[in-house]
């Protein structure tokens, strides 16, 4: 969450003060983003201090009898862990605040639930993350809320009724890496003052920052790119002052926080952000473009390809492709399966972002859930299977891919 004083550990903070309305400007909007991952939120050198902020591993602080300020508790998110890193966060996005919370989940249901209640009405795109489908199929009609889904996330206009409060969609879209049309949701956003709530899990803020492009809300699996190690379980909201407040407020009571070691461990991987997601891209683009000449592959999912259908519309948005790649192998399922089985240097496991590279099948991990025809609607047919590419050498993993294919040729010649 933003803080009052970015004191982080003792030390004053290297930002600006907060104007009239309590919204700091940029304090690092000069600086790349590098630049800002590693510096943003840290203390003034001091000499003596700390060169890598303290683990504050613990419940709460001690405080005046009649406390003349804010009450540092770690279940609030005012652990100086949290508020640093909160603060990193708030200006690799170009935002007003930042809440950090226990898991990407979290942030989706806590966003949608900082804007809607019982009685309400959620418009949303079809295709999204799973765990994201579940909370709007199942956990949002039992809290008394109605959810409209826009296939392509298109419609949104019309889709709009006086009972609606959130208009949420994911750019790019897991696991198909469609880039929906989000001029459109701004756009209806901005007339309505129905707030748009954007997942930007596959981007990171160093591809794309939706603030900048309508969103009011912002949110990520930072166990994904942001922590980019594979060893933590975390989430981030990023928007406005008071929309964040909301969120925090929600923290506060359902208490989805996160432990300060494992805040710790988040800010360390912040720091190198920038650099992994260039290498991500680097060999996103490398893997598709191999991946699209290959004869045992049907289809490349990949926004920085030509051949894809949103690729000028990644192109205005992104400042890179991202590290995840989706095909479609020949021979459907069964011959997908057996090119995951055959792989020696990718490994096959669920989730992405880290600096190893990892493959799934969706109908069997992020996707599990919907049924066959479900998941053919919004474009997971059938031998699809998404890589989410680390930052080994692009030849190896290439390498890799041409073995564990190679079979599926063998097998289209015989049939």
């Amino acid at each position: 969450m933003q803080s009052e004083t970015g004191d982080t550990s003792g030390h004053p903070a290297r930002q600006d003060v907060a104007d009239g309305d309590g919204a700091r400007p940029n304090a690092h909007q000069h600086h790349g983003p590098s630049t800002r991952a590693v510096h943003a939120g840290a203390p003034v050198p001091e000499a003596g201090a700390p060169v890598v902020s303290p683990i504050h591993q613990t419940a709460t602080f001690f405080t005046d009898p009649v406390p003349s300020g804010e009450v540092l508790y770690t279940r609030y998110g005012t652990n100086p862990n949290h508020v640093a890193l909160a603060e990193k966060l708030r200006i690799l996005e170009g935002a007003e605040a930042a809440v950090v919370l226990a898991s990407g989940n979290a942030a989706c249901a806590l966003s949608l639930l900082s804007c809607a209640g019982a009685g309400d009405h959620v418009v949303a795109q079809s295709e999204l993350y799973g765990g994201t489908l579940r909370i709007l199929n199942r956990e949002l009609p039992r809290l008394g809320m109605d959810v409209t889904f826009l296939p392509g996330g298109v419609g949104w206009a019309d889709a709009v009724r006086g009972e609606t409060r959130a208009l949420l969609m994911e750019v790019p879209v897991n696991p198909t890496l469609r880039v929906p049309d989000m001029s459109d949701a701004a756009r209806v956003a901005r007339d309505t003052g129905i707030p748009l709530i954007v997942d930007a899990t596959f981007a990171s803020p160093i591809n794309f920052r939706p603030l900048e492009h309508g969103a009011d809300l912002v949110f990520h699996s930072a166990t994904k790119y942001l922590g980019g190690h594979s060893d933590l379980t975390a989430g981030v909201v990023c928007g406005s002052g008071r929309r964040i407040a909301e969120v925090t407020e929600l923290l506060k009571s359902f208490g989805p926080v996160l432990d300060p070691h494992a805040v710790w461990l988040l800010e360390r991987g912040v720091k190198t952000l920038a650099v992994r997601m260039a290498r991500h891209n680097e060999n996103g683009l490398a893997v598709a473009r191999w991946l699209e000449q290959h004869a045992a592959v049907e289809k490349v999912f990949y926004p920085g390809l030509e051949s894809h259908p949103d690729h000028e519309r990644a192109r205005a948005l992104f400042s890179g492709f991202g590290g995840v790649v989706a095909l479609m192998v020949r021979g459907g399922d069964d011959a997908a399966l057996e090119v995951t089985q055959r792989l020696r240097l990718m490994c096959v496991a669920p989730s992405l972002g880290g600096v190893e590279t990892l493959v799934s099948m969706p109908r069997y991990t992020s996707h599990a859930s919907l049924s066959r025809e479900a998941r053919h609607a919004i474009g997971i047919g059938d031998g699809f299977i998404r890589l989410a590419l680390g930052i080994e050498d692009s030849a190896d993993l290439i390498a890799d891919l041409d073995q564990a294919l190679a079979p599926v040729l063998t097998a289209d010649v015989r049939r």
